[in-house]
């Protein structure tokens, strides 16, 4: 990877996104600077032209929800999506399949349940936010709440979830220190100050564009990382609940860890970049350039489903269907994966007239079975679920 020259650049001792402190232990914190940049941003004609594309394209994936029929269909799933994708950049290793399983157990062989109830608090925890924000604004207290609901019962659940943390943290390669960290986040002293001048910001009214106001809120939470675990899923879901919030999203349907996780290395070094040399332009594009093609790949994939969806309802035309198998099929189209006991719970149907319907579908080609069981057996709608994990197994670099 190449990175730009900053025309500003400056010695990693103080620059325009902050500076760093030397601690009386001899290790040195990075205090950043408030929001916004100063000097102001440049905006030049590769900002401009990236800033313009990904409106655009976040303008095309909200307006879903006016053309397609259900869009709480692709809700439903893009957060899941989101919540896996971003989960994969910190490691837990699941599939989408795993998520979906109505078990509620691994399908992969790489998959642990501690992963999925992970990737399950992160659905949780962006559900919780999203609700709560018709009545508390983005701030800390909702940050804090949505903590605590991240880290319950996970790896990372003893250290004070849904509280600020009140020891040094640092960023490095297993075995680092403080003094041989990568990055030493600002002492814990001054956190709470430094989330109060961020949630000021946020509420501030300006004219900057709000996807380059969201850059500039994400990456100022990652270099604060207010707490001892889940910054980075945390700082993920808040791009979320801003978009939603300022209505640049009508509905949760950007899953940008895609992006994320495929340029893992320049995610993380963009945002060292502003802290060494106060690079925010070379960062927010790359966030503007997340944006377009998270959202372009939303679309798409949307658009695919629809189109899958109208065809195969289409076939039941010329079909004896039964309505059990109209209504089988509803429900695959809500969850790709499924078992008669399930559907069963769910249609208040009995268990011989549900095989019956799901047989049918298995004979149209429609779902096939994936378990290889005789007892509660799994059934995919295959097609659909082809489109959703296709850009979550994305390989990082």
């Amino acid at each position: 990877m190449t990175k730009p020259k900053n025309p500003r650049q400056t010695t990693p001792e103080a620059n325009r996104a902050g500076r760093f402190v030397t601690h009386i232990k001899g290790y040195k914190a990075f205090q950043p600077a408030p929001l916004p940049p100063e000097p102001p941003l440049t905006q030049d004609e590769e900002l401009i032209y990236l800033l313009g594309q990904a409106t655009h394209a976040i303008g095309k994936l909200s307006g879903l929800s006016a053309v397609i029929p259900d869009p709480d269909l692709f809700v439903y799933l893009y957060v899941r999506k989101e919540a896996l994708l971003s989960s994969q950049i910190e490691g837990t290793q699941c599939s989408l399949e795993d998520i979906l399983n109505p078990d509620a157990e691994p399908i992969s062989d790489t998959a642990k349940p501690q992963d999925i109830e992970e990737v399950s608090n992160y659905v949780k925890a962006m559900n919780q936010g999203l609700t709560r924000l018709a009545r508390l604004p983005v701030s800390t207290r909702l940050i804090k709440e949505i903590h605590s609901t991240l880290m319950l019962g996970v790896r990372g659940s003893a250290k004070t979830p849904g509280e600020f943390r009140r020891s040094q943290n640092w960023i490095g390669r297993p075995g680092a220190n403080l003094m041989t960290a990568e990055f030493v986040p600002p002492p814990p002293d001054d956190v709470d100050r430094l989330m109060s001048d961020l949630e000021t910001f946020v509420h501030q009214v300006d004219r900057i564009p709000p996807l380059v106001k969201v850059a500039l809120i994400h990456a100022q939470f990652e270099t604060i990382h207010p707490f001892l675990d889940g910054n980075g899923r945390l700082g993920r879901l808040l791009i979320t609940f801003l978009l939603v919030h300022w209505q640049v999203l009508d509905k949760p349907l950007l899953y940008i860890s895609y992006y994320f996780k495929a340029h893992r290395t320049e995610y993380y070094a963009r945002l060292t970049d502003i802290r060494l040399r106060g690079d925010w332009e070379g960062w927010i594009k790359f966030f503007l350039r997340a944006v377009y093609e998270s959202a372009e790949m939303g679309t798409q994939s949307a658009t695919e489903i629809h189109k899958l969806m109208t065809a195969d309802r289409s076939r039941f035309h010329t079909e004896d269907v039964s309505p059990t198998t109209l209504q089988v099929y509803d429900q695959f189209c809500r969850e790709p994966i499924l078992t008669n006991p399930t559907l069963v719970a769910r249609l208040e149907s009995s268990k011989p007239t549900v095989q019956r319907a799901l047989e049918h579908l298995q004979k149209l080609g429609i779902i096939k079975e994936i378990s290889g069981k005789q007892r509660r057996r799994r059934y995919a709608y295959q097609a659909y679920l082809d489109i959703l994990t296709r850009d979550t197994t994305t390989r990082i670099g």
